[in-house]
């Protein structure tokens, strides 16, 4: 059997490959060549760090011989031994630097040889006080180590920290470390086993634990673990929640998860997380017997037994494809929110299909709606079924200068079993009608750029295929204010013909290049039916601003689309700085030529009302953005009434960012438009700051004011600790009266354990206070 290792830098397996020795005696090092007399009558200091570094480590359990090859450094009580290859000879004890040796005493001497021999004290130290330092930083140490035929590594008195000797530049300890009397490492599953494991912050211990078990000690694997979680509300009162795993390989983990609720009981969650060379899935189960149901007002709530069964899972059998499914069962809609749970995926129970090449994409979901919170049944009712969501994407490349064509084809089959209606300030919206819908889309296009006298000039063609069919749900009764379309079938064509043009204008200035690129595009779409959905399920919410400007069709979905002869015109600029730093502006206007303007036409979903689309000339927008002396960045956003150029809506921010200290400046304004449910002006702004009060730590603080309502809407501040290993914050935060949420105090704390490689494992939640000042 012959095991390859890559990388020793990876800590814990490089370790243990290195530290198989079998007791040895104390003699001193000789050296196979001829050396200075001196060498090795430097002073030696035990002191000094010993550490093993190569590119690839080698355990050949047949000859039982331990090699670390490439650029193999050793550093040992002041000595840097490098050379070609580092081999141990397990039933020998050899121990031989082999190829291009160079030997660094304390002193300073240097020697080079073709081999060198350890023994005594020198190898010992090589295997009994290691310390590996990864590539990121990270540093494992152990007193002893021993590697056994059963591929098991067995580390006395070991320590992992992300942050290598975790010591600030004042000097102070920083970050993390986990450290155990004993840790086993089994090479075969690579699962680890820690006994009475620490863990200490800023080199305090801070929690213990008798025993441990990790499937491996990956980022994956530390992402995965559980972490402890506290939260507080008046209804369920102080929750303690102490995840345990109970087994765990590289393959499974079983994972309990008591926790007491201080004035409902106890709740008992269960998880099992099966894992497969092609993906895993995951099956949770939770729930308790609740002692004071009437601590809660909602209905469905008030009940003796709660709980949850959650399952979810992605697999990918053949390259390119991924499979699903997500499924949740639960007591009440509002389990979640009143125990703070987490709800993973139970939002949406669905299976679905995913296939995603460079020019293919494919995805094909069958789904039903899981209205969480308050709801009740009639709300979770007008819920619909996605039976299915077909999206499919397929890209075609020509020959060389002949175009690409693009082909899409959508389908959405909608099922309610209840109308979605609502009246909101004398204004009807209809979100949804009961009853079975099926929409089915297919578009085919083509477009190519050409370079004429200096424009670039890009043609598209394409052809818009819909079939729709809708029937009303039986046995319903229909408000007569939303009712429904008829029962029907439609089927129609849209011929798309557009043209883009732009003329770039570079110049060059020093110290900076500019890029001035007038558009103009005309687009016509010939639609035959201005609702080619019958109804609108995907198409609710239109916004028009700089990043559409220059769209074919601004509907996000299927249900609706652009008609008639539009042309859209505007620019753009782009200062940008040799140093990195930019201005850029995006700006123009759209007017509807010719044909039914959709954005104008009267609809229960208020679709287009508001958006500066419903006039022949739209609202012109503005997009700005910039960087400079890269710690300012800006962006903003404006829409302006062209007829009387007055402001519609407006959005903008700059912020500050150096040598820790951080600020913004946020300011927004909406005109009212009581269609479109917003009755009055919104006009709001406010700041944010964050002094650095030391090395790591910080203080910050935000406040927002109400223009339009003339009160605070918003106040908070709060401290941080970040040495970007460990981070630590608490926040306080209350709202106005005029807030989304008002008159609401929270209080939020952050834990976060991070390393370099990319883990991170915490806990970050808001604990409402408003009622402990009450």
């Amino acid at each position: 059997m012959r095991l390859i290792h890559r990388h020793i830098s990876l800590g814990w397996i490089a370790l243990a490959m290195l530290a198989g020795a079998g007791p040895t005696a104390i003699a001193p090092v000789q050296a196979q060549s001829l050396l200075p007399p001196d060498l090795f009558t430097a002073p030696i200091d035990p002191a000094a760090p010993t550490a093993v570094e190569a590119e690839e480590l080698v355990f050949d359990s047949v000859r039982n011989i331990i090699t670390a090859r490439g650029d193999v450094v050793v550093r040992v009580s002041g000595y840097v031994i490098a050379g070609n290859e580092l081999v141990y000879r397990r039933e020998s004890g050899e121990m031989d630097v082999v190829g291009n040796v160079r030997v660094t005493d304390p002193s300073g001497n240097v020697s080079e040889s073709a081999t060198l021999s350890l023994t005594g004290g020198l190898k010992r130290t090589v295997l009994d006080s290691m310390t590996i330092t990864a590539r990121d930083g990270s540093r494992v140490t152990a007193d002893s180590a021993d590697f056994d035929q059963e591929l098991r590594s067995i580390l006395l008195n070991a320590e992992y920290a992300p942050c290598g000797e975790c010591v600030g530049k004042d000097g102070r300890r920083i970050g993390w470390s986990i450290s155990a009397a004993k840790v086993v490492q089994n090479g075969e599953d690579g699962s680890t086993s820690f006994e009475q494991p620490v863990l200490s912050l800023l080199g305090v211990p801070v929690a213990w634990l008798p025993y441990l078990w990790l499937p491996d000690l990956s980022d994956t694997a530390l992402g995965r673990l559980p972490m402890p979680n506290f939260a507080y509300s008046e209804q369920m009162g102080l929750k303690a929640e102490v995840p345990v795993t109970v087994y765990s390989t590289r393959m499974t983990d079983i994972i309990l998860t008591p926790t007491l609720v201080s004035r409902q009981g106890f709740l008992l969650g269960a998880e099992w997380v099966q894992r497969f060379d092609q993906g895993s899935f995951r099956i949770k189960a939770s729930g308790l017997y609740q002692m004071d149901k009437d601590a809660f007002t909602f209905p469905d709530a008030r009940q003796d037994w709660r709980g949850a069964v959650q399952a979810d899972g992605s697999f990918r059998p053949v390259p390119d494809w991924t499979l699903g499914f997500a499924y949740a069962a639960f007591s009440d809609s509002a389990y979640f929110k009143d125990y703070q749970l987490s709800p993973r995926r139970a939002a949406v129970n669905e299976v679905y299909a995913t296939h995603l090449t460079a020019d293919t994409y494919i995805d094909a979901r069958l789904q039903q709606f899981n209205l969480l919170g308050d709801s009740t049944d009639q709300s979770r009712d007008q819920q619909g079924l996605a039976l299915p969501n077909l999206r499919v994407e397929r890209t075609f490349q020509l020959a060389p200068g002949a175009g690409q064509v693009e082909v899409e084809a959508r389908m959405l089959g909608i099922y309610r079993a209840r109308e979605n209606s609502t009246l909101y300030n004398g204004t009807r919206y209809d979100l949804g009608y009961a009853g079975t819908r099926m929409h089915g889309m297919a578009q085919a296009s083509w477009q190519n750029q050409w370079i004429v006298g200096g424009a670039v000039v890009t043609p598209f063609a394409g052809l818009r295929i819909d079939a729709a069919n809708y029937e009303r749900g039986t046995g319903q009764v229909f408000n007569p204010a939303s009712m429904p379309p008829a029962d029907g079938t439609l089927f129609g064509a849209t011929p798309i013909a557009a043209l883009d043009v732009r003329y770039p204008l570079v110049a060059r200035s020093p110290g900076m290049t500019h890029l001035v690129e007038p558009i103009a595009q005309i687009v016509y779409r010939g639609a035959s039916s201005l609702q080619p959905g019958i109804t609108n399920e995907d198409s609710q919410s239109v916004v028009f601003d700089d990043t559409n400007l220059f769209s074919y069709n601004r509907f996000t979905g299927i249900d609706r689309q652009e008609t008639g002869l539009r042309l859209n015109v505007g620019g753009r600029y782009l200062a940008s700085l040799d140093d990195g730093n930019y201005l850029e502006l995006v700006g123009g206007q759209s007017f509807q030529l010719a044909g039914t303007n959709v954005f104008a036409d009267s609809n229960r979903q208020q679709a287009g009302v508001g958006s500066g689309l419903e006039d022949a000339a739209s609202y012109a927008v503005l997009g700005a953005y910039g960087m400079l002396g890269d710690a300012f960045r800006f962006g903003g956003k404006v829409q302006l009434d062209s007829d009387d150029f007055s402001l519609a809506r407006a959005g903008l921010g700059v912020s500050y960012r150096h040598d820790g200290w951080t600020g913004a400046i946020n300011y927004r304004y909406a005109e009212a438009v009581p269609e479109a449910g917003n009755p009055k002006d919104l006009h709001e702004m406010g700041a944010e700051l964050t002094l650095p009060i030391d090395e790591y730590w910080s203080v910050s603080g935000n406040y927002y004011w109400d223009i339009a309502g003339n009160t605070w809407l918003q106040a908070g501040g709060g401290v941080v600790y970040n040495d970007g290993y460990l981070n630590m914050a608490a926040n306080l935060t209350g709202t106005g009266p005029t807030h989304r949420n008002d008159n609401d105090l929270r209080a939020t704390v952050t834990f976060r354990l991070m390393a370099p490689a990319g883990f991170e494992a915490g806990y970050s939640g808001a604990v409402p206070v408003s009622n402990w000042l009450n």
